[in-house]
């Protein structure tokens, strides 16, 4: 018995619709039977005229409906047929056909794009963008003092009390770095270092306040369950140069983030779209290996089994999510030798783990405990190396996730150690990449949900205030390869860092972007859904020249 892959893309509740509906047409057909049956009964005692008209009416309503029905038919497959020649919607007539296919299997972008791969570093909870990317001195000279009236009139806060608020500075020292004299924090010394690589845009907002919705936001391109994430969008519309590992990988370190897979998700798409959560020590993926007593004979065997069962069922239904299982199956098969020589990381030399931290300890402040469980130093560090070496191994996304930065409290601390987790391996994956030739074409974000308010968080019953409350209006998010120009910075907040007043960019515009430097068209990178034609960026979009190399 073959009983990976568990921690694969599930069955979704579409083959229990499709059952449900094979169900209903046979009892439909079995009650239309019956009430032929019974109008034949009752027309036998009819009087002939009756039966004559009834019969000229019903074949009149029959016409009706077949001429309707006709011509709506027609209409959507020629809607479709422009769709697919205009390369708005995926052509899925192999699939349709009954012929097997892989989901996954190379296609080409819309026109040349420069990116290949993307590593998306999410780090949940909202940093503060006031103490690492955005200078603020006069924040810091108004220390104490009260935000202007006016400013919080129509604001939300999740906590702060609005009447008692007061401006709260940065004790963080900012100095300009590199050829670009890009200023950066003291919190962040080693990606300093690679300022002249990086692109930083410091007028970034959202529509979201919260973290559940912001982050699905920031994944998805709305604030609301069921769309596919971005790295879905991108193994959907590019599929996966890999053949041997996922198209999509997750890598999580800290605690967990308020989305969870939510975050991964493949939405409404096919679910071999969905990102794989891997594992950076041990097993990589949970039940990838075979059960103690079943030998490779046996396995191959439940294998080609399997296929011929689902090939058949493919044939029958036409349904997407059965090409999905089917390539889940196999990529599962050829997962089972090269995932573990993915995470085995003895053939890296010492000096390119001791670059990235893999080994070092972890400190003894602890800052506010948010950003650590388990030995956070390491494994991201880990997980960084990782994200290398999966982009080498022609995976299109890998997501790295990091929590916690809600910094309600403690944020002093909390940002002490948060900083210390990332700076070191982010600067040696940029560092690592450009030696390697591959940065050209590996695009790395690194962004939270939403950025920390310039006003401290007088949330009742705290004796002090030692943090910043969540703040959509503006925030910063750090880009470097795959097409960005280095040494660049994208738009300018207020003197307190309140809102943008230069190159404002929303999160639709991030998406359209970075959809760009792979040669996606975000307006033409969409899939019929709810008899609309979605697309990553929603009903928005502008792509921010300024960030393009």
């Amino acid at each position: 018995m073959i009983t990976f892959p568990v921690s694969f893309p599930q069955e979704r509740q579409g083959h229990t619709r499709t059952r449900d509906t094979q169900l209903r047409r046979r009892t439909d057909a079995v009650a239309s039977q019956l009430r032929s049956e019974s109008q034949r009964e009752s027309a036998s005692r009819e009087p002939a005229g009756n039966r004559i008209m009834i019969d000229t009416m019903q074949e009149q309503i029959a016409r009706r409906h077949f001429l309707y029905s006709s011509a709506n038919a027609v209409g959507g497959i020629a809607l479709t047929s422009l769709l697919q020649g205009d390369g708005l919607i995926a052509d899925n007539s192999a699939a349709s056909s009954g012929d097997s296919v892989n989901p996954l299997a190379p296609k080409p972008p819309h026109f040349p794009g420069k990116a290949k791969s993307c590593i998306f570093i999410f780090l949940a909870g909202g940093p503060s963008q006031l103490d690492t990317y955005d200078p603020k001195p006069k924040l810091a000279e108004m220390d104490g003092k009260a935000l202007p009236e006016e400013l919080l009139e129509s604001v939300r806060f999740a906590f702060i009390k609005k009447e008692t608020a007061r401006l709260i500075g940065s004790p963080r020292k900012f100095q300009q770095h590199g050829e670009s004299g890009m200023e950066i924090s003291e919190l962040m010394p080693k990606l300093a270092t690679c300022a002249d690589d990086i692109a930083l845009v410091r007028s970034l907002h959202t529509d979201q306040f919260n973290h559940h919705p912001a982050q699905i936001l920031m994944n998805t391109g709305v604030g609301f369950f069921g769309r596919p994430t971005i790295g879905s969008w991108l193994n959907y519309g590019l599929g996966n140069p890999s053949t041997n590992l996922p198209g999509y990988v997750v890598l999580t370190a800290g605690r967990g983030t308020s989305g969870g897979a939510s975050l991964w998700s493949s939405g409404f798409l096919p679910s071999t779209y969905a990102g794989v959560l891997f594992r950076s020590q041990g097993e990589p993926v949970l039940n990838l290996n075979n059960p103690s007593g079943i030998s490779a004979e046996m396995q191959q065997a439940g294998l080609k089994a399997i296929r011929k069962l689902n090939q058949n069922q493919l044939e029958q239904t036409r349904d997407d999510e059965i090409a999905s299982r089917i390539a889940s199956y196999e990529l599962a098969f050829r997962m089972q030798s090269k995932a573990p020589e993915l995470v085995d990381i003895s053939s890296e030399s010492q000096t390119t783990i001791d670059r990235y931290g893999v080994n070092r300890p972890e400190p003894n402040e602890k800052g506010d405990g948010r950003g650590n469980t388990g030995g956070a130093f390491a494994t991201f560090a880990r997980n960084c190396l990782l994200a290398r070496r999966l982009v080498e191994r022609g995976v299109r996304f890998v997501n790295l996730y990091h929590a916690s930065w809600d910094h309600h409290s403690n944020l002093d601390a909390g940002l002490d150690y948060n900083c210390g987790v990332i700076d070191q391996p982010i600067a040696a994956l940029i560092k690592d990449l450009k030696k390697r030739s591959l940065l050209d074409s590996t695009l790395i974000v690194v962004a939270g949900e939403f950025g920390r308010t310039p006003l401290g968080e007088n949330r009742a019953n705290y004796a002090k205030v030692t943090g910043r409350d969540h703040h959509p209006y503006a925030f910063s998010v750090v880009l470097a390869g795959g097409g960005i120009k280095g040494g660049t910075v994208v738009g300018k907040t207020d003197e307190l860092g309140w809102a943008p007043v230069e190159d404002p960019v929303h999160i639709n515009d991030l998406h359209a972007t970075l959809l760009h430097t792979f040669g996606m068209d975000h307006k033409r990178l969409v899939f019929p859904f709810g008899g609309l034609p979605i697309r990553l960026t929603n009903v928005g979009g502008q792509i921010v020249e300024k960030l393009l190399a």
